[in-house]
């Protein structure tokens, strides 16, 4: 039977770049999980705490990298478990923004640490020069692919 991996690129470095990450998800995502949250949910709480005010469903979804349909379901999670609310826009009555709640704001703080404690299992056999080696070479990718976006 075939493999996941014998579909992988012409390129085996990036196909292990690629796998290395999706297995990275996959175990942080079982950790938080685990405290009813998930990644996406963590990402999204994180983004509104860090941005200290509401944001525009709009430029949530850009921060997130989503499409607004994904963002819209991910938001109505939320909602529904009282993580974030829609309040008005001040300046557009036709608009929405998204604001963390205080029972968000302490989720977010519980699903950072949940994730903190994944992370540092899964690279804490890493020193500290494997880890500022793998930065360098990781940003050296970053670096090659965005001065050639064709």
């Amino acid at each position: 039977m075939a493999q996941r991996e014998d579909f992988g690129s012409s390129d085996v470095l990036v196909d292990e770049l690629f796998a290395t990450t999706h297995q990275l998800r996959l175990f942080v995502d079982g950790r938080l999980r685990e405290h009813g949250a998930s990644v996406a949910r963590l990402r999204a709480l994180r983004i509104l705490a860090r941005s200290g005010e509401p944001l525009r469903m709009r430029d949530l979804s850009d921060l997130l990298g989503n499409a607004p349909r994904t963002t819209t379901a991910l938001v109505d999670a939320l909602e529904r478990d009282g993580l974030v609310e829609r309040v008005r826009h001040p300046a557009d009555r036709r608009a929405f923004l998204v604001a963390l709640t205080d029972a968000g704001a302490r989720r977010h703080r519980e699903a950072e640490e949940l994730d903190r404690a994944a992370l540092t299992a899964a690279t804490g056999s890493l020193d500290d020069a494997e880890r500022a080696q793998l930065r360098a070479l990781l940003g050296r990718i970053r670096t090659a692919v965005a001065a050639d976006p064709a």
